[in-house]
């Protein structure tokens, strides 16, 4: 058998509704791990948001910040940061607008300014965090892979031609991750399967959201989880069961890996 490369997103994939993996989860890994493949997690989050679930569930791999940093073996061989003079021509500009700006190094996150504190606190709570706390010169003195914008889906398209060496992906109702342009998941796995030798048809990711697009689609096997948009599930090769039913044992099984 070919060593291959498997790729999971967290929210809404490696986690269930109540934010905790399930055991036949846990086992699929194990047993992925036990056959010699390269298993990674593949999440919008940044280090120190996805530290507990890399300890919980023993990765030593993990493609952090939609794709911006990577760590093989606990190693980082990998970045790509946003601009910083774009990034200060932003903040101006959301400043103008009154829209809510945080900043994300590996290992923290700072609000750049006051707005929309509650429509802040709201999205981070549904990834099992705080409202960040303020701290103007937070990119003065970290490495900023990603940046959290907090507006409404009624904005979006609103800075994409001005601002076109960024992307901005809608994580939640009220918040958009914003990343460099050329970066995704999707780019930083095929560069780490070209790094270990692995082809890209064996590279497998699982996902349910709007940052996993171009990962399932650029795979040579996108599982779309079943709790996600039937837009983001027409990205996949593959459509399992949900995070809460057993989607990615199920997912696994059929696909002849465990």
């Amino acid at each position: 058998m070919k060593r291959k490369l498997f790729a999971f997103d967290i929210d809404g994939t490696l986690l269930g509704t109540d934010k905790q993996p399930l055991e036949s989860t846990r086992e699929a890994l194990q047993a992925l791990r036990k056959q010699g493949h390269l298993v990674t997690v593949a999440t919008g989050r940044s280090r120190f948001m996805a530290q507990d679930i890399i300890m919980d569930l023993d990765f030593s791999n993990y493609v952090l910040c939609n794709g911006a940093a990577a760590f093989l073996d606990h190693e980082q061989y990998f970045q790509n940061l946003l601009d910083q003079d774009e990034l200060h021509r932003f903040a101006s500009e959301v400043e103008k607008r009154e829209i809510g700006l945080a900043y994300v190094g590996l290992d923290d996150v700072k609000k750049k300014n006051h707005h929309r504190r509650e429509q802040m606190a709201e999205a981070m709570r549904t990834i099992n965090f705080e409202a960040p706390e303020y701290d103007t010169n937070f990119q003065k003195e970290n490495d900023i892979y990603q940046a959290l914008a907090f507006y409404d889906e009624a904005s979006d398209g609103v800075f994409d031609h001005e601002f076109s060496s960024f992307r901005f992906i809608r994580w939640h109702a009220e918040s958009v991750d914003i990343v460099p342009k050329d970066g995704s998941k999707a780019a930083t796995l095929l560069n780490l399967a070209d790094r270990v030798g692995i082809e890209r048809e064996n590279i497998i990711t699982f996902g349910d959201g709007e940052n996993d697009r171009e990962m399932l689609r650029e795979a040579g096997i996108g599982v779309a989880m079943g709790n996600a948009l039937p837009h983001i599930q027409k990205e996949a090769k593959f459509v399992t069961d949900t995070n809460d039913n057993d989607g990615i044992w199920k997912a696994l099984k059929e696909l002849k890996a465990i």
